[in-house]
């Protein structure tokens, strides 16, 4: 046992946690949950990191870390006219496909099969707006954001994992100092459970179910297992999936977004910083789990200060953490020539949030991408 184990677990849940509470808050505002459903879809995701870490780490001897899907949430906070219902639905619709990606295996195949440019590109097009919003804000409250902009790019050069948790932290503060903090309750919330009836709605599930299940998998799951391989590990990807899947099912009716694996949290657990030995690296998923039911008690008190705040200092805390994941996608979708008109195609539907028949523009774009691809083989044959 060394002290890294647990600090390695420590640090990897505070910087999954609270580098992108503020974007699932905004995802259940805009879904319209109210501040009871927020908190428990928070402390639903919680308890699904906790147990399904715990249970994977510990039965395959291997540091597999499990996440919310941040891609995922900036896909609903983009999205316009969904309710609590059809939210629900669509998480209902994504933990199944990816429960039978585990048991059908030409479904994965096919997943698979779809471009990762093509993939990469539908997630840098929703990523694209949040990254806007942040100057957006700035030119409405400079005062607010600007400061926090530049301690950012300061704070990533020492590191990019806690640069958004610096910021988050200076950020409140500074709401504070100048008034933009909205009214607080008086006692301290505590962790709530709201059930939520979900409504299957064929747009919704077509145009968010769908693009939210790809993202998932394309730039959560798929990443995940390359992590894991590439620190020497065989993952159990049809357990892992599987796994995933049913805490995805069973957390969705309390308002909770997907459960995949982690990816970039993932990194900090699974390198020789954590143990010289790699057999003893799974040690971090009990101190993880332990830590996320922790995060479980408190997540209630953080739903409630982060709705407090305004509206602008949200979107910017959102945003400065999803810069990362949108230059990794951008050089992804761009990086095979061949492919990077239709990635571009792509990428410019799905940012231009349209919506056609009631679908929205992550769907449109995937296909819009896929079409131009096809017809770019089709001539070249």
């Amino acid at each position: 046992m060394r002290p890294s184990l647990v600090i390695s677990a420590v640090v990897a849940a505070l910087v999954g946690f609270g580098g992108t509470l503020a974007l699932i808050v905004a995802a259940a505002q805009a879904v319209g949950a109210s501040p009871e459903q927020t908190s428990s879809g928070v402390v639903g995701l919680c308890l699904s990191m906790a147990l399904t870490t715990l249970y994977l780490s510990v039965r395959y001897r291997m540091p597999i870390i499990t996440a919310w899907s941040t891609p995922g949430a900036a896909l609903i906070a983009a999205s316009h006219g969904l309710t609590v219902g059809t939210a629900t639905g669509a998480y209902l619709l994504v933990g199944v496909l990816i429960v039978l990606t585990a048991a059908v295996k030409p479904l994965g195949t096919l997943v698979q099969r779809i471009p990762v440019s093509i993939a990469a590109a539908m997630l840098a097009g929703v990523l694209f707006r949040f990254a806007t919003a942040v100057f957006t804000s700035a030119q409405a409250d400079p005062a607010l954001v600007l400061p926090l902009v530049v301690l950012f790019l300061i704070a990533r050069r020492v590191s990019p994992f806690g640069a958004v948790l610096v910021v988050l932290g200076v950020g409140v503060v500074l709401a504070f100092a100048l008034g933009r903090v909205g009214p607080l309750p008086s006692e301290i919330p505590l962790p709530s459970i709201a059930l939520i009836v979900p409504s299957f709605d064929p747009q919704v599930l077509i145009g968010v179910g769908l693009p939210l299940y790809l993202v998932t998998m394309a730039s959560q799951n798929l990443p995940g297992f390359a992590v894991l391989q590439a620190a020497g590990y065989k993952p159990p990807v049809t357990s892992i999936l599987a796994t995933t899947g049913i805490a995805s099912l069973i957390t969705a009716p309390l308002g909770s977004l997907t459960s995949n694996l982690a990816a970039i949290t993932a990194s900090l657990c699974t390198g020789p910083d954590t143990h010289p030995d790699p057999d003893k690296r799974w040690m971090t998923g009990p101190f993880y789990a332990l830590s996320y039911l922790v995060l479980a008690i408190g997540g209630a008190s953080m739903v409630v200060l982060i709705a407090a705040l305004p509206a602008g200092l949200v979107a910017t805390f959102a945003g400065l953490a999803l810069l990362g994941p949108l230059v990794n996608a951008l050089g992804t979708a761009l990086h095979d020539v061949t492919r990077r008109f239709p990635a571009v195609l792509t990428l410019a539907v799905t940012a231009s949030g349209v919506s056609l028949a009631g679908i929205g523009s992550a769907f449109w774009g995937l296909a819009a991408g896929l079409l131009a691809l096809a017809i770019e083989h089709a001539w070249r044959k």
